[in-house]
């Protein structure tokens, strides 16, 4: 099979997405598939299919879509900035897939409901488009506002009802939509009047031999003598709940100080956690590693990890965290409680509450045989779950089953 793999997120990126993509690609074509990766450029300036070296500028496009798409022409698509820029982003997808050309693939796979949109309008009809969701990007929206009532955003505001109608399109327009959890299932079902037929849950993957790989090739980065990492890998932005994370050390310090913290992840909010950490005077108990390319690494010197967003889906870095025997201090955000079983492989505190983390977190540093005892039952399941040859399996009957309908 030809399959084309794509998003509207940036590619290459540090992300789960990317990283997703790049296992799927590599698997898939282990097995004599051709994969090709469409997305955004890390600028945002350019459509590209990056392992082909093919790319269109939104500068072609921006112009003669703003002239086209006016107040006038196109009200709906004007009544919010941000319905007028997703609806841009994607009419450029749009047009740079149909300049590429989507008649070679014998399949398209998508990572995301702006894309599954976007590809579902200019693709083949013989050709089969199955959507993958990594998260609801509905949630995450109707958070935000919620938390931002400046925004002036509310039930009632077309952009709030915008996401989840662009769900619900993408999912119609796709022959199979697939969600890593429960919790995303049901939102789109719920929240966005999805069929339940039409959407299918299996967990990822994780590349075990590329892990361990990673995993033992060792750190330069030591412990301090005797204290205890806390390590937490993720992208310093709001949703992935850094700010909680340093309030609820802020609390441990008070508690007990044979710990430090390591936080492996760069993004737009650096600088006012780091200004946070000051304020807390953490700065000789927690470090910013910034962007790092071998967490596994990390982790084999850690001895909890900890995540405390605000939403995610099926993270990455928890699945890791397990692989590598550690207990985790996690939210009880989205996919979170599917992942993780508290009292048994980690520790669930409610979304937002540092007082609960940094007691999990006591607890954890407290008892060494409790927390040895969670590790060991991390990895126990991480080998069973985290499998990505029964992903990969998976993923193949879902292609083989969409191409034969399309066929039939």
């Amino acid at each position: 099979m030809k399959i084309l793999l794509a998003t509207h997120w940036l590619v290459p990126h540090v992300g789960g997405v990317w990283n997703f993509m790049q296992q799927l690609k590599y698997r898939l074509e282990l097995l004599g598939h051709e994969v090709d990766l469409l997305g955004n450029s890390p600028d945002y300036k350019k459509i590209h299919i990056v392992n082909r070296g093919l790319e269109l500028s939104k500068d072609h496009l921006v112009p003669m879509l703003e002239a086209k798409l006016t107040p006038q022409a196109a009200p709906g698509l004007n009544q919010h900035f941000a319905i007028r820029h997703y609806e841009l982003e994607r009419y450029c997808m749009e047009l740079a897939a149909a300049y590429f050309g989507l008649e070679q693939y014998d399949l398209i796979h998508t990572q995301d409901i702006f894309s599954a949109r976007s590809l579902g309008r200019v693709k083949p009809k013989r050709t089969p488009l199955i959507s993958h969701v990594h998260g609801s990007v509905t949630q995450e929206m109707t958070d935000y506002y919620r938390d931002h009532p400046e925004a002036g955003v509310n039930e009632s505001s077309p952009a709030w009802r915008y996401f989840p109608a662009v769900e619900y399109h993408a999912a119609m327009g796709s022959d199979l939509m697939i969600t890593a959890n429960q919790w995303c299932k049901n939102i789109l079902v719920h929240r966005c009047g999805i069929p339940d037929y039409r959407i299918t849950v299996f967990q990822y993957g994780l590349d075990a031999e590329a892990f361990w790989a990673k995993y033992r090739e060792g750190s330069t980065l030591r412990r301090p003598p005797g204290k205890k990492v806390i390590i937490c890998p993720a992208r310093l932005v709001h949703v992935k709940g850094i700010h909680v994370l340093i309030s609820a050390l802020a609390i441990l310090k008070q508690m007990r100080s044979d710990w430090v913290c390591w936080i492996a992840g760069d993004g737009d909010l650096r600088s006012q956690l780091e200004a946070q950490t000051y304020s807390a005077s953490l700065q000789h108990d927690v470090f910013f590693l910034g962007e790092h390319h071998n967490v596994p690494s990390l982790l084999k010197e850690a001895d909890i990890f900890t995540h405390t967003c605000i939403q995610d889906n099926q993270p990455f870095s928890v699945m890791e965290a397990q692989m590598a025997g550690l207990p985790s201090v996690v939210s009880s955000a989205g996919g979170l409680p599917e992942m993780v079983t508290h009292g048994q492989t980690g520790l669930i505190a409610p979304v937002g509450d540092p007082l609960a983390t940094a007691q999990f977190l006591y607890l954890l540093l407290e008892k060494d045989e409790y927390r040895k005892q969670l590790g060991q039952n991390a990895k126990a399941f991480a080998l069973q779950h985290w499998s990505m040859d029964k992903m990969i399996s998976r993923m193949l009957k879902i292609y083989e089953g969409a191409i034969l309908q399309k066929s039939g």
